[in-house]
């Protein structure tokens, strides 16, 4: 390589670190509860105070990051208009679809992603599996019985105090079968158990017979969950294989793209 084009690839690789570290700054201070201070974003992210210093003063002066109150950095309001193309321009299920695809492919069971869509909790894609016998299927677009559904379950204990409550208090929780839990009080502590775990399952509450099981995307900060579904014996059997299978599909379809060299 010519001494010409190693000083320009020396040049373009900052530009483009950069950039992955903008995003990065973006997505720490999306995920933190009332925002980041400098310090903290320095040190999240191993980045040196002078460079976070000047990313900061560049996603501030585009409007993407606003300071606030002791120093803290919060979100701008130019990012709701990115948050406003994304559910104009591309639906959910477009970028879940080939998670599921792979998932179904890997573990032979039909397997799903839910997410919330308005105020419900919606089925928004289904990929069929591939074993001899399967599971009943749940179809796109189903709504309702959250607190029967291993999803439904997972997406509720992931949510926000208010909206978990709001959701509650205009749904019903009527029993799908004798195991579906119908007590508030007792789905507020398996709600509990969930986020502890990182997990959800539904054993048989949803339909006799059937198991379920569902792992939050991106640490459960995004709205989305994916799931799968067997008949009863063969997910007993194949149940630690079936979470690491999930929580693996997860990790991947939060990974960001490598930075380019």
């Amino acid at each position: 390589m010519s001494s010409t084009k190693v000083a320009e690839s020396e040049q373009a690789r900052p530009r483009v670190q950069s950039a992955a570290r903008a995003v990065g700054i973006l997505m720490a201070v999306a995920q933190s509860e009332s925002g980041l201070t400098t310090r903290e974003i320095s040190e999240q992210l191993e980045i040196g105070r002078q460079a976070t210093y000047h990313l900061l003063h560049t996603l501030v002066g585009a409007g993407m990051l606003v300071r606030g109150e002791r120093g803290r950095y919060m979100l701008g309001l130019r990012v709701g208009t990115l948050a406003e193309g994304f559910a104009r321009q591309l639906a959910p299920s477009e970028h879940l679809a080939p998670i599921v695809r792979e998932l179904a492919k890997e573990t032979g069971e039909t397997s799903y992603a839910s997410g919330w869509w308005g105020n419900e909790i919606t089925v928004l894609t289904v990929a069929r599996g591939s074993n001899p016998v399967t599971a009943a299927e749940v179809s796109q677009g189903h709504m309702g019985q959250a607190h029967a559904r291993a999803s439904g379950k997972l997406l509720l204990a992931y949510a926000t105090p208010a909206a978990r409550r709001d959701y509650l208090d205009s749904h019903q929780m009527g029993p799908s079968t004798e195991k579906t839990i119908t007590d508030r009080g007792e789905l507020e502590a398996h709600l509990d158990q969930i986020r502890e775990q990182g997990f959800s399952e539904d054993l048989e509450e949803f339909a006799p017979g059937l198991c379920c099981l569902a792992v939050p995307l991106d640490g459960g900060l995004s709205p989305f969950a994916i799931s799968l579904s067997a008949p009863r014996e063969r997910y007993l059997q194949n149940r630690d294989m079936y979470i690491a299978d999930l929580q693996s599909g997860a990790e991947l379809s939060s990974a960001p793209a490598p930075a380019a060299k």
